[in-house]
C-alpha cells in the first residue's frame, strides 16, 4: 500500500538542514528563512508556493517537483548534486544554482541573475525560460531548450549534444569548445562566436558577430544571414555554409564550401591553412 504523503502547509522554518532528510513530502505556501540546507538528501517532494531565503536550499534531493516557487538572491548555490527535478513558473534570482545536477527541467521560468548556473549538469531540458547571466551552462551536456532569451557572455563553453530552437541570445564568446551543437531558427548577437568547437550547425538563423564562427572543425550552416558578420570563418574546417545575403567579410577558411549572396572582402594572408572554395549565388 502506496504512503501517504507528509504535508507541510503555511509555516515558515529557521536554522540550519530545517527538514533535513524529508521523504516523500507536499510542501505548500512554506519560507525558509535563515539557515543552511533546509530540504537537504530529501527525495519526492511536491512544492508549490515556496521561498527559499537561504543557502542550499536542495542539494542531495532526488525526486522533485517545485511550482510557483521562489530563490531569492541569498539562496545561491541553491541546487547542486540534485537528480530528477522539474520546476515550473518559478523565479530563481540566485546565482551559482545547478552544478553537477541531472535530469533538469525547467519550465516558464525565470533567471534574472544566473552567472555560474548549470555547471557540469547533464540532461537538461530549458522551456520558455528567461536568463540573464555570464558563463550560463559551462561543460554541460544533453541540452535541449526551446524559447530562451539569454543576455549573457560565454555561453555553453565546454558543452556537448546541444540543441537550441526558436531562441535570442545575446551572447560574446558563446559556444566555444562546444562539440555536437545544432541551433534553429535562432538570433544570435555576439563577437568571436563559436570559436574552438567541434560539429556546430546552424539552422535558419540569424547572425551578427565580429570575427565569429573561426576554429571550427565541422561546421554547417543552412539557409543563414549573417548580419554585421565579419573576419569570420578563420581557419574553419570541413564548413558547408549556405548564407542567403552578402557577408561583411571571409578570412582564411581553411577547407569546405561558403555559398553566399556575396562578400564585401575576402582576406586571404600567406599564414593560411588551405582555402575553402566560395560560391556567389545568383
Amino acid at each position: 500500500m502506496k504512503k501517504e504523503p507528509l504535508i507541510i502547509k503555511d509555516q515558515s522554518f529557521t536554522g540550519e538542514r530545517a527538514l533535513f532528510n524529508t521523504h516523500n513530502a507536499y510542501i505548500e505556501n512554506c519560507l525558509f528563512h535563515d539557515g543552511e540546507s533546509p530540504l537537504k538528501e530529501s527525495s519526492d517532494l511536491k512544492l508549490n508556493k515556496v521561498t527559499f531565503q537561504w543557502k542550499y536550499p536542495l542539494w542531495y534531493v532526488n525526486n522533485a517537483v517545485v511550482n510557483d516557487s521562489r530563490l531569492l538572491e541569498s539562496a545561491r548555490s541553491g541546487i547542486w548534486y540534485t537528480n530528477h527535478l522539474f520546476m515550473e513558473n518559478c523565479l530563481i534570482e540566485a546565482p551559482k544554482t545547478f552544478r553537477r545536477a541531472s535530469d533538469i527541467t525547467l519550465a516558464n521560468c525565470q533567471l534574472p541573475n544566473a552567472a555560474e548556473t548549470f555547471w557540469k549538469c547533464k540532461d537538461i531540458k530549458l522551456k520558455d525560460a528567461t536568463v540573464k547571466g555570464d558563463y550560463f551552462g559551462m561543460n554541460s551536456e544533453n541540452i535541449e531548450v526551446d524559447n530562451l532569451t539569454l543576455e549573457g557572455n560565454y555561453l555553453f563553453d565546454g558543452g556537448k549534444n546541444i540543441v537550441i530552437k526558436n531562441s535570442i541570445l545575446n551572447s560574446k564568446d558563446s559556444f566555444w569548445n562546444v562539440e555536437n551543437a545544432t541551433v534553429i531558427n535562432c538570433k544570435i548577437d555576439g563577437e568571436y562566436l563559436g570559436w574552438n568547437s567541434k560539429n556546430l550547425t546552424f539552422i535558419d538563423c540569424e547572425i551578427s558577430s565580429l570575427q565569429g564562427l573561426c576554429y571550427i572543425k565541422g561546421l554547417k550552416m543552412v539557409n543563414c544571414k549573417l548580419l554585421d558578420t565579419s573576419l569570420c570563418f578563420e581557419y574553419c574546417e570541413d564548413i558547408d555554409a549556405d548564407i542567403v545575403d552578402t557577408i561583411e567579410s571571409i578570412k582564411n577558411p581553411s577547407s569546405g564550401v561558403i555559398k553566399c549572396k556575396g562578400y564585401k572582402e575576402l582576406i586571404v594572408d600567406e599564414n593560411k591553412r588551405g582555402e575553402a572554395k566560395i560560391i556567389v549565388k545568383k
